[in-house]
């Protein structure tokens, strides 16, 4: 098995737990706060997606799904256009509602899209490749492919988490 299989596989299981972590529940459950300063169902898919978006098509010197697609005016949050809900404040966590979770799968679907494309033909050698300068030691593409994915399915994680919580009580 080739790195570009093993990280294709990995996306693709992001892929399958977000729309189990979603599909079925209503604006209600979408978008409950567990507590006031908790994130939502909604509010955790949504950053997940931005994450992946921003940071593997900046590593493939791509333009993000999020505003070629015209994904930000479907959401309609009411937030900067590059805002990937990294730091943001219990206010800015409350503007991320959304309605179906079609709306998230949609538009989790399109980035996977992207990044498997990025994904195929990949080499052992592409790994290497410094994406990020600003860090020391500077990010090669392989770290920051797996750094979104662990990113990924801690947040999935706690999105599934909700959902139990929601559905036992």
């Amino acid at each position: 098995m080739h790195a570009q299989d093993i990280l294709i596989d990995a996306y693709t299981r992001i892929q399958e737990e977000v729309h189990a972590a979603v599909e079925g529940l209503g604006p209600d459950d979408l978008n409950h706060r567990p507590g006031p300063d908790a994130n939502s169902i909604a509010w955790l898919v949504w950053h997940l997606t931005r994450v992946q978006d921003d940071h593997v098509a900046g590593a493939f010197g791509l333009d993000q799904v999020w505003l070629t697609q015209d994904w930000e005016k479907r959401f309609g949050l009411g937030l900067k256009p590059r805002d990937i809900g990294y730091g943001h404040t219990s206010a800015q966590v409350a503007k991320v509602r959304v309605d179906s979770p079609e709306l998230l799968t949609g538009y989790y679907d399109a980035v996977h899209a992207q990044t498997v494309a990025s994904l195929h033909g990949l080499t052992s050698g592409d790994l290497e490749h410094i994406v990020d300068e600003n860090w020391d030691p500077p990010v090669t593409l392989g770290v920051r492919l797996v750094s979104v994915l662990a990113d990924d399915l801690q947040h999935v994680g706690q999105a599934a988490y909700l959902r139990g919580l929601l559905q036992s009580a």
